[in-house]
């Protein structure tokens, strides 16, 4: 991605150095936490991730003054930069084409463990956005792991990353997250409350694919970032996850979609860019 040089989002909240302190991470090797990483990423309701005990229900440390090396850090503007651009993408879209204003979210950076209004967070949970307080919380290191041990490296796989949190903050703006809440409370067993789900997850893939359109009309897409963003979709597929994980496939147990239904999707709305395409309720 051709991001240097680029606007900076003002909505992002640097707490690396103050969430992390006397936190003591318990159990799994780093594989362990590298499956849970993964197979958490891109949008589990963080409240039945989240360790949600009472005493654990309290205020995040008020901001310190940062550093400025965290002000200033390569990964920092990265982030600050591709959120932006989600902002530039969305403030454009959305009123014409879903006729609603956008709002923009708050992006929290944070090293092993946040408070968030769905509760508290650990590196472990990945990457999240969470609609009690409209936030995508993102521990840096997980792009490390994203690129070393899932073999999808690259700016615009990390990018797409922060662009399908985004997707659940429209989801939240449209109200289509509402609506999954009520049609999984409704469901007559896990499977059907899974499929929900799933198609949650592949809209907030198609979203980002937008996304990917927009940003490509701005200039700011590279010969091979494409490919990155799709190496990146399938990578966190739940067949790739659970083949990874207990050595073979439940597809029942489904909750974000198969690799190919995650490229899929991500290509339906990087080649259309419609948000109106990217019905994943409506199609089996």
């Amino acid at each position: 991605m051709l991001w240097r040089g680029q606007r900076e989002s003002g909505n992002v909240e640097d707490v690396r150095g103050m969430s992390g302190r006397g936190m003591a991470l318990g159990g799994g090797g780093c594989g362990t936490l590298i499956i849970v990483i993964l197979a958490l990423i891109f949008g589990v309701d963080p409240q039945q991730l989240l360790n949600m005990s009472p005493e654990q229900q309290q205020t995040a440390p008020a901001p310190q003054q940062r550093s400025t090396n965290q002000q200033t850090d390569e990964m920092s503007k990265f982030v600050r930069v591709v959120l932006a651009s989600t902002e530039d993408t969305w403030n454009d879209i959305l009123p014409k084409q879903a006729r609603v204003r956008y709002r923009e979210p708050k992006l929290q950076i944070f090293t092993n463990r946040v408070n968030s209004a769905c509760g508290r967070a650990t590196a472990a949970t990945g990457p999240f956005y969470c609609p009690g307080d409209e936030k995508v919380y993102i521990d840096l290191a997980f792009y490390q792991e994203l690129k070393t041990q899932f073999k999808a490296p690259g700016d615009f796989a990390q990018a797409y990353v922060i662009a399908h949190e985004i997707g659940h903050h429209l989801q939240t703006i449209l109200g289509t997250s509402a609506k999954v809440d009520e049609a999984q409370a409704r469901a007559r067993n896990q499977a059907e409350a899974n499929k929900y789900s799933v198609a949650l997850e592949l809209q907030a893939d198609c979203y980002a694919g937008v996304w990917g359109n927009y940003a490509q009309k701005k200039g700011l897409l590279e010969s091979g970032d494409v490919e990155e963003g799709l190496r990146a979709a399938a990578a966190i597929g739940d067949d790739n996850i659970q083949n990874m994980s207990q050595g073979y496939v439940v597809p029942d147990s489904f909750t974000h979609g198969s690799s190919e239904q995650r490229v899929t999707w991500f290509k339906r709305g990087f080649q259309s860019g419609d948000m109106r395409q990217c019905n994943t309720f409506g199609t089996r």
